[in-house]
Parts: structure tokens; C-alpha cells; sequence
């Protein structure tokens, strides 16, 4: 058994008008004793930004910004800037976050040398809608998992399969911390299932990419929902850790209930050289049990998006019913051990 401390509530909207409805799901980079975190801060009307804090050690608040640090500066990101992710490659910090136009969530990308500046490189996922994307889908082998159809058959009973401005919402972007084959490595979201792309320049992310990609999706999931704590959709939380076992994996999956969905935090090992390929998982790490993540914007949520390591404790950030950021703690040893003796 892995035992799981949740210490609680570490950061809460406040008075301030860019964060006065919700901060939640943060991006988090450890420096040392410091961690960075890039959370989302949502105002009044669902809108949102990226505020700043940073630790000394992995609870202490010792400085938070008055401001964001990332806007919302751009048509594709005009209702949100929202759930970073932080990795550093070399010498560059890439934040991969979801830009929501209103109607579109979509996978972006802006990098910075120092997380005072930061360059956008806009969206990085697939511009296609579910017509197109139906039409690449079933280039698929009969493996694919049937909810891979759910959007297109939606939106076909409603009648707007064809809209041009719908596009394939792809979310949870979360880059791997290093360069795996010499090529970039990216976590991404085609509902229900996460999946994996490698390529050498963002410039090489387009359509026509895309469009050969999605022909053939199955090569490229890592991991598609099972069990019951994730029956309906999963999504990649944290970035990858490198151990020697594989790669960690702290992700989210998604349950349906009789009174609601419930987002459980879940563990999973993907193989060094090619994650695609799953060792093991397990099912849940942890779930909402507490007042603060059973009642809130969104009730019945924990959401894992960025971890620490100090010694053998590893600490997973988390945003808690869409409302406030806390943290859990446990041995990272002890869930590798887990991991490993799962059949």
C-alpha cells in the first residue's frame, strides 16, 4: 500500500480581480529548495490567466505576484490562458498550457529563459474539425477504442460536425523533460485516452502532421481509460519523471457516478525509450475525501499537474474542485515498488 498525506490547501483565490474565482492546476518547476509555480488564476465570467508563487522547500509560500505573469493576448486564448505545464530543455523553460477561445480548448506553447519573459508560439495541436477528423480516424485498425468516435457522433446528432470554427479539442499538453531519441516527447489528450508525438521543431506541427498522425493514432496512445476510476477519460497531469524503472507517470482519470463525475489522481510506468509502451498503473493514487476537494467550483476533483522531490518524498500539486491548489506527499520509492509488482 502506498500511503498518501495530503497536507492540505497551499494557495486560494483572493481580492485581486485576476484571481478572485479560482486558482487552481499549476505548473511547477523545482529549482533546489524553490519551487516555481505557474497556477491558473481565473476571474469573474471564467476568464484566465497564469499567476506566479514560489516555495522555500515544498510548502512554504514565500512570494506571490500582484499580477500574471502570462495574459490572455491572442484571438485563440481569449477567454483563457489555462493549466500550465513546466519543463526545461537545455537552456529553455517550455510552458504548454490550454488556450480556450470560448469554444476551442486547444494545446499551446510559449518558452522563456528566465519565467519573467515569456515568447508564444501559438496553437500546437491539430486545427481540424471532428468531420476531418472522423475522416482520418477511421484510417485506424479495428484495436481503436470506440469513444475515439464520441465527439463526431455528438456533434453529427446536433448537426454541427461540419462547423468550420469547431475544432478537436486537444488538451493536457505536457512535454517529457528531456529529448527522448533526440526528439521532443509530448503527452497530449485526444479524448478518452492520452497520447504521445515526437518531433523535431514546433514548426513541424502542421496540419498536413497532424493529418498523417491521426491515420494512425493507435501507434501513438500511451495509455486509453480502464478500470473503473478512469472508465470515461483520462489525461496527462504532471510531467514525466525519469527513473530507472521507466518513466512515472501522474495523471488524471475521470469516473461517472450516479450523482457526478469524479477526478481521481492516478500513477502510471511508461518504458524509457518509448513510452508508448506501459509497464504498469495503478488505479487510484489518490481522490477527493477531503471538504476542499469534494466541494468547490467543480466538486469531487483532485487534478495533478506538477510534482517536487525532496529526498524520497515526492509532493504532487494538485487543483482542488476548481477552487484552491494544495498538495499530497508520499515515498516515491514505495510507489515505484508499487508500480513494479503490479501485474
Amino acid at each position: 500500500m502506498i500511503t498518501v498525506e495530503k497536507h492540505g490547501i497551499i494557495l486560494s483565490p483572493t481580492e485581486r480581480e485576476f484571481e478572485n474565482n479560482g486558482v487552481l492546476n499549476p505548473g511547477i518547476y523545482q529549482e533546489g529548495n524553490t519551487v516555481h509555480i505557474l497556477y491558473r488564476a481565473v476571474h469573474d465570467g471564467n476568464y484566465s490567466t497564469i499567476g506566479y508563487a514560489k516555495t522555500d522547500g515544498p510548502l512554504k509560500i514565500v512570494e506571490r505576484k500582484e499580477k500574471p505573469i502570462i495574459t490572455r493576448d491572442f484571438d485563440y486564448e481569449k477567454h483563457g490562458v489555462e493549466d500550465a505545464r513546466i519543463v526545461k530543455i537545455e537552456d529553455t523553460f517550455y510552458i504548454t498550457y490550454t488556450a480556450y477561445d470560448g469554444v476551442n480548448a486547444m494545446g499551446a506553447v510559449a518558452t522563456s529563459k528566465d519565467l519573467i519573459h515569456f515568447e508564444k508560439h501559438g496553437i500546437i495541436t491539430p486545427k481540424i474539425n471532428y468531420e476531418e477528423y472522423e475522416r482520418l480516424i477511421l484510417c485506424c485498425d479495428s484495436k481503436l477504442n470506440p469513444k475515439y468516435h464520441h465527439y463526431y457522433k455528438l456533434f453529427a446528432q446536433i448537426g454541427i460536425v461540419g462547423d468550420e470554427l469547431r475544432l478537436l479539442r486537444d488538451k493536457d499538453v505536457v512535454l517529457f523533460p528531456k529529448k527522448i531519441n533526440g526528439k521532443f516527447a509530448m503527452l497530449h489528450r485526444i479524448w478518452p485516452g492520452i497520447q504521445v508525438v515526437y518531433f523535431d521543431d514546433w514548426k513541424d506541427l502542421t496540419k498536413s502532421f497532424w493529418e498523417d498522425y491521426i491515420k494512425n493514432l493507435t501507434d501513438y496512445i500511451v495509455i486509453d481509460p480502464k478500470g473503473t476510476h478512469e472508465a470515461s477519460y483520462i489525461g496527462a497531469g504532471c510531467p514525466p519523471i525519469e527513473t530507472e524503472f521507466g518513466w512515472l507517470m501522474i495523471y488524471h482519470g475521470v469516473q461517472e457516478t450516479a450523482t457526478g463525475t469524479i477526478y481521481h489522481a492516478n500513477a502510471a510506468l511508461l518504458q524509457l525509450d518509448k513510452p508508448e509502451n506501459e509497464i504498469s498503473r495503478i488505479l487510484p493514487l489518490f481522490s477527493p475525501t477531503k471538504h476542499w476537494e469534494i466541494e468547490g467550483e467543480v466538486n469531487d476533483v483532485v487534478f495533478p499537474t506538477g510534482h517536487s522531490i525532496f529526498g524520497d518524498d515526492l509532493y504532487i500539486y494538485y487543483g482542488a474542485a476548481d477552487k484552491n491548489i494544495a498538495v499530497a506527499k508520499m515515498s516515491i520509492n514505495e510507489l515505484l515498488r508499487e508500480l513494479r509488482i503490479q501485474p
